[in-house]
C-alpha cells in the first residue's frame, strides 16, 4: 500500500470513495462526498494533509485534514475528516495507516493539535482524547466523547476554548 497526497486527477474517485463508504441507502449520496469537495473549493482543504491509499494500483481510501479555529487561535489546529475507505478494503488496515501517515504530515507541518468527529473506540489507538479533557468545547454539546483532538508536537496548553470548524461543515 502507498500512502501519498492527492492529485488534481483524484478528485472524481475520492468523490466515490467517501460516497461508498459512508453510504447508508441506495442512490442517496452521502454528506461527507460532497463535504471534502466544498472543502477544496472553499480554499480550507490542507493540501498536504489530503491523502490517498493506493493498493494495485486503485485509490482505496482518502483521508485529509481542513483549517479550523480553536478560541482566538487559527493557525494551530485542523480538523480530521472525513476518513473513507472503499467497503471492499475496510478493516484491512487502510484507514489505519491513513490516519497514522496524515497525523505525521500534520506533526511535520508544525500543527498542535488534530480535532475530529469519531468513535472514541476506533480512534483511541491513535492517541485521540475527549477534547473536553483538553479544555476544547465541541460546536455541539450532544457530541460528548465523540468529540475528541489528539496533541503533536507543537501543541501548546493554551490552546483551548470553543472548537470551529471550516465553513463547509456548517453546510452539510
Amino acid at each position: 500500500m502507498l500512502i501519498r497526497r492527492e492529485t488534481p486527477a483524484d478528485q472524481a474517485v475520492i468523490h466515490s470513495v467517501h460516497s461508498a463508504a459512508f453510504r447508508r441507502e441506495p442512490g442517496v449520496t452521502p454528506v461527507e462526498a460532497p463535504l471534502v469537495d466544498e472543502l477544496r473549493a472553499d480554499g480550507d482543504l490542507v493540501d498536504a494533509l489530503s491523502l490517498v491509499a493506493v493498493r494495485d494500483g486503485e485509490i482505496a481510501g482518502h483521508v485529509c485534514c481542513s483549517r479550523a479555529r480553536v478560541g482566538d487561535d487559527t493557525t494551530s489546529a485542523v480538523g480530521l475528516g472525513p476518513l473513507g475507505v472503499l467497503p471492499a478494503h475496510q478493516a484491512a488496515g487502510v484507514g489505519s495507516a491513513l490516519v497514522h501517515a496524515v497525523l505525521g504530515a500534520a506533526d511535520a507541518l508544525g500543527y498542535g493539535l488534530v480535532v475530529l468527529l469519531g468513535s472514541p473506540d476506533y480512534y483511541a489507538r491513535f492517541g485521540f482524547v475527549t477534547a473536553s479533557t483538553l479544555l476544547i468545547t465541541a460546536p455541539d454539546p450532544a457530541w460528548g466523547k465523540h468529540f475528541q483532538a489528539r496533541t503533536l508536537t507543537g501543541y501548546k496548553p493554551t490552546q483551548a476554548g470553543a472548537f470551529e470548524y471550516a465553513p463547509a461543515f456548517s453546510r452539510i
